[in-house]
């Protein structure tokens, strides 16, 4: 029992790349691949909001009201969410800026340098083309089917 939450947990050490990391859980039922499993997915959740926070710059609001701040942060969340659905529209992956030996996905910061020099060459004089048709840009058709 661990002494300063009182309650029983469960202890699993991984070995990554050069160290052990110590994965905690209360959930006693989980097994150790259930445990491993839940804490990747909890990192990828973390890298979620770490690019919110950087590279969308929800970390440098200037909002002291709670409902500008609530309205900034899901500004941000459509933000990367149309990102992605952008990278998702790509026939070829983004050039990484900074390649890893060991990584073969291309990052946020990747996505969203692409999205911006494509936005670029596209302008906001955008054409919605006929109300019975779709867009012909795959990132405005992106964008309308969020907001229709």
């Amino acid at each position: 029992m661990l002494k300063t939450l009182r309650c029983r947990v469960r202890v699993v050490w991984v070995y990554r790349r050069t160290q052990w990391i110590a994965l905690v859980t209360t959930d006693l039922t989980l097994t150790v691949a259930q445990i491993i499993e839940i804490y990747g997915a909890r990192w990828k959740i973390e890298a979620g909001f770490r690019e919110i926070k950087q590279e969308i710059g929800s970390a440098q609001t200037q909002t002291r009201n709670p409902d500008a701040v609530t309205n900034h942060l899901q500004f941000c969340m459509a933000a990367t969410t149309i990102t992605w659905i952008y990278g998702a529209s790509l026939e070829q992956a983004p050039a990484r800026r900074y390649a890893a030996a060991r990584r073969t996905e291309y990052a946020f910061a990747d996505l969203r340098r692409t999205l911006a020099h494509d936005l670029a060459d596209v302008g906001f004089g955008v054409d919605c083309g006929d109300p019975g048709h779709g867009a012909r840009n795959p990132l405005i058709a992106a964008v309308m089917g969020l907001v229709a």
